[in-house]
């Protein structure tokens, strides 16, 4: 019985520090006119660890990448500060919920399951599936179907660790999965060869390729299936008009182009010409 007060006065207690943190960021919002949490400050949610969309600089606190690039240039064309709060990928969502953040702005698929609880921007680059391996690797991989019997890395929870899933029931490919909390510790252990092979986003895997001195080499990708967009509540349909509306201007004036060129070397651009949510 005391063990059973104990946990109950315990419950109370982080039921009412709850409510009061709910109070508190509703009343935050109501300040702010209701489109951000903050007044003056646009709120972003990341999980900074997923490069060259959003990672550490040497000062291993500043994040850099192109979605920090991107969610800055927003920012700065609602008229807002910028903030972003790094937050691990299996909890991205329920800051979003909890009012943690305005939006999320972390290389996030659009997806019709995602859709189907939050907002999303139109598409500001699209993506496809690559197979990364060492650049000494002898197991003549050249497409998914030579991936059996080996040990395949991927960031858990990502469309990486989608595709082998459906991979492995599309086909019966036999392989070992192994799941990263961050996708830069599936090519570390690449890079020491204790994995065979890492499946990412082909867009992440240019960081990795083209690092000087690189360890690695693509030796398959995919065709573009994916888009990645903004994520905002539905219950900020404000905030969605107006981020689509500045990514509409970045496009029309060539910003979204030099993010591009910045982080990749290229104008990727044409990833979204035919994106269905760009219509």
């Amino acid at each position: 019985m005391k063990k059973f007060a104990v946990n109950l006065l315990a419950f109370c207690v982080a039921f009412a520090m709850l409510a009061g943190f709910t109070s508190c960021n509703k009343n935050k919002k109501e300040l702010s006119g209701g489109l951000t949490i903050e007044q003056g400050t646009l709120k972003i949610g990341m999980e900074v660890g997923y490069p060259p969309f959003e990672y550490f600089d040497a000062d291993g606190t500043t994040p850099i990448g192109f979605d920090v690039q991107l969610g800055e240039e927003i920012a700065r064309r609602l008229g807002f500060k910028v903030e972003f709060v790094d937050t691990a990928w299996d909890g991205i969502f329920a800051g979003l919920d909890t009012n943690r953040y305005d939006i999320i702005i972390s290389a996030m698929t659009i997806t019709a399951d995602r859709l189907a609880n939050y907002n999303f921007s139109k598409a500001y680059i699209g993506n496809a599936q690559s197979i990364i391996v060492h650049k000494d690797s002898d197991k003549g991989i050249t497409t998914p179907s030579d991936l059996e019997g080996l040990k395949v890395g991927f960031q858990a929870e990502t469309t990486s660790d989608f595709y082998m899933r459906n991979l492995r029931e599309r086909t019966g490919l036999n392989f070992e999965g192994a799941g990263y909390d961050k996708v830069m510790n599936a090519y570390d252990d690449l890079k020491f060869k204790r994995i065979d092979a890492v499946c990412s986003d082909s867009l992440v895997a240019v960081k990795y390729l083209t690092e000087d001195n690189s360890e690695f080499k693509k030796v398959w990708e995919g065709v573009a299936e994916e888009f990645f967009g903004v994520c905002i509540s539905k219950k900020n349909p404000e905030l969605l008009e107006k981020v689509n509306k500045a990514m509409d201007d970045m496009i029309a004036d060539g910003t979204l182009s030099k993010i591009y060129m910045n982080i990749f070397g290229g104008d990727l651009l044409y990833t979204i010409k035919d994106s269905p949510y760009n219509k």
